[in-house]
């Protein structure tokens, strides 16, 4: 069982920025891929970022320059660096892992999924 924990939301201006982290449980961390979505008011649940075993990163083309995913394997964290902040960027964000190591930008294929953090952007 694989345990993961969202931390570093809050309500920022347009333009700021926010580092989202994940803290996971499990001895293997190294070998997962590690995904952010974020679901905004009303809305289904969205894709944003990946990184897969070999540190390959995939975007949602709306955070392309913006936001930077990366995974420290000594401290099984996962982040999510987000600059340039827009009032669209509010919702909940949630990280997720699988255990093939895929960077995939489809839920279905994440394992494990944590509680989530709040982004709120203001204008």
């Amino acid at each position: 069982q694989v345990q993961l924990v969202e931390t570093g939301g809050g309500l920022v201006q347009a333009g700021g920025s926010l580092r989202l982290s994940c803290a996971a449980s499990g001895r293997t961390f190294s070998d997962y891929g590690l995904a952010w979505f974020r679901q905004a008011p009303g809305k289904e649940r969205e894709f944003v970022a990946a990184i897969n075993w070999l540190r390959m990163t995939f975007y949602a083309d709306s955070v392309k320059g913006r936001f930077t995913i990366s995974r420290d394997n000594a401290k099984n964290t996962l982040f999510l660096q987000m600059n340039i902040l827009k009032p669209d960027d509010t919702g909940d964000y949630f990280c997720a892992a699988n255990v093939r190591g895929q960077g995939a930008t489809v839920e279905a294929l994440y394992d494990y999924w944590g509680q989530g953090t709040q982004v709120t952007v203001s204008s």
